[in-house]
């Protein structure tokens, strides 16, 4: 059964990070690439909070015994389809998972434009997804003390 204390810690994290994800970035992809320490702090906070994602993706698979995945991918790919998060917010989760990858890995380099992409346009699906794993916890979970 889902721990609803582990789950309220991990959506207050994203929560967190969608904040300082928004403090710091600018208006737009330019003045990001500008300011490298903004870049930082903004891809940073995106990968935490993507992470953070995935962390709750892992613990609603373990704690309902459902069967494991070995791939991030799949772990949000399995919430789809348990009804934990819907197909859209799925896949704009799989997309980020990517960018992700790239910011933890430095594959490339990191490109302003899509993290400032990510930082804007993607904040929603990251609250999107806050908010339907919120609703299905709170529709099964229990607090266990």
């Amino acid at each position: 059964m889902v721990d609803l204390n582990v789950v309220a810690m991990k959506l207050g994290e994203l929560a967190d990070r969608i904040d300082r994800i928004r403090s710091h970035c600018p208006a737009n992809s330019d003045d990001l690439a500008a300011d490298l320490d903004a870049l930082d702090i903004v891809s940073f906070n995106l990968l935490l909070a993507v992470q953070v994602c995935l962390d709750l993706a892992s613990h609603l698979i373990s704690d309902e015994g459902w069967q494991p995945v070995s791939t991030a991918r799949g772990a949000i790919e399995r919430l789809e389809e348990r009804g934990v998060v819907s197909l859209e917010t799925a896949r704009s989760l799989r997309d980020t998972i990517g960018l992700r990858n790239i910011v933890a890995h430095g594959y490339s380099g990191v490109d302003p434009e899509s993290i400032h992409a990510a930082a804007t346009a993607g904040i929603p699906d990251l609250e999107r997804f806050a908010a339907e794993v919120s609703a299905w916890a709170e529709s099964r979970g229990s607090t266990d003390e």
